[in-house]
């Protein structure tokens, strides 16, 4: 639609409230169309009344938050991109991979495969589409300091990639505490916009893991409701950024032993129902022989519940 219209065009938005908005990190149309009206009150100092206004003011211009039908929704999902994992058998569990525009949570014991996956991911991400990556850089989120360096050589190297190209297209920030967290995947946004039209844009976020801090800082059951909204708003930013840079969200996900479940697997992965009715895709995965793992798809929009048995090798993820 008009796409030439500026912020500043916005009715009730001024040259101060553009650069609240500028500086809160709402460098475009489809970012103020996608917010709510109570985050611009509290970035632009503004009344809810206004900040109403100049959202629905963004989603006209953006031509964002209409009604649409089925065709050109799918019309849209063309553009939708596929990010291999690296093994062929994991690609066709995912339908050919990790998709663009949603989020793909792994949870799993410890050592069962989820930061070598991620390590993976920030790799393949810089393939060309034909050999399964999206020719993009990605951005790591590290909340336990498992980013290794070493380790994206080995797979570069797997992947017949210079790694010190690689590893300069790989953006890492350390999370300290859940609420640096939440303020990174914002600054993520800006990182995005300042590469949107390089040779290799953002089109992965990967975040490792999404609930460590979270389940340390929020202890008991009186915390339990505080920190499930503050989880809910944080992966669905992770999920906005998804939408405006078509890019893939990884999360990985910690693991609780449920003591009372008597049948079955009692492994549960942090953070209830909010994680897991906001992760598009969810994968299980667990410890096999050796250098085998196994991946199960537990939940997916389209996809039927399967499980495949994948390697975690030296230089990479392989079948």
């Amino acid at each position: 639609m008009k796409r030439e219209v500026n912020i500043e065009d916005l009715p009730g938005v001024g040259p101060a409230i553009a650069e609240k908005l500028h500086e809160a990190g709402f460098n475009s149309l489809e970012a103020i169309a996608v917010a709510s009206p109570a985050e611009l009150v509290a970035t632009a100092e503004i009344g809810e009344a206004t900040a109403a206004k100049i959202i629905n003011a963004a989603r006209e211009s953006a031509d964002i938050g209409g009604f649409e039908t089925g065709d050109k929704i799918l019309e849209r999902r063309q553009g939708v991109g596929k990010l291999t994992t690296g093994s062929k058998s994991f690609d066709t569990l995912l339908g050919g991979g990790l998709e663009t525009q949603a989020m793909t949570e792994f949870y799993g014991e410890f050592g069962s495969g989820k930061t070598q996956i991620a390590h993976q991911l920030a790799v393949n991400v810089q393939l060309p589409p034909e050999k399964g990556g999206l020719n993009g850089s990605a951005i790591m989120i590290d909340t336990e300091n498992t980013f290794r360096p070493e380790r994206i050589k080995d797979m570069a190297e797997g992947a017949e990639l210079d790694y010190e190209d690689v590893l300069k297209n790989i953006h890492v920030a350390r999370a300290y505490n859940s609420n640096h967290q939440i303020l990174l995947v914002e600054r993520a946004r800006e990182l995005a916009e300042d590469l949107k039209n390089t040779e290799k844009p953002i089109r992965l976020m990967i975040i490792d893991s999404a609930t460590a801090h979270f389940r340390s800082e929020y202890v008991g059951r009186g915390t339990l409701a505080d920190r499930q909204q503050k989880i809910n708003r944080h992966l669905h930013d992770a999920l906005r950024f998804a939408d405006l840079n078509n890019a893939v969200i990884m999360i990985t996900n910690q693991v609780m032993v449920r003591p009372d479940a008597f049948f079955g697997d009692p492994t549960r992965p942090i953070g209830g129902h909010i994680v897991g009715h906001t992760a598009t895709f969810r994968l299980y995965l667990r410890k096999s022989k050796g250098e085998k793992r196994i991946a199960k798809l537990v939940d997916s929009p389209n996809l039927p519940e399967a499980e495949v048995v994948f390697s975690v090798l030296s230089e990479g993820i392989r079948d």
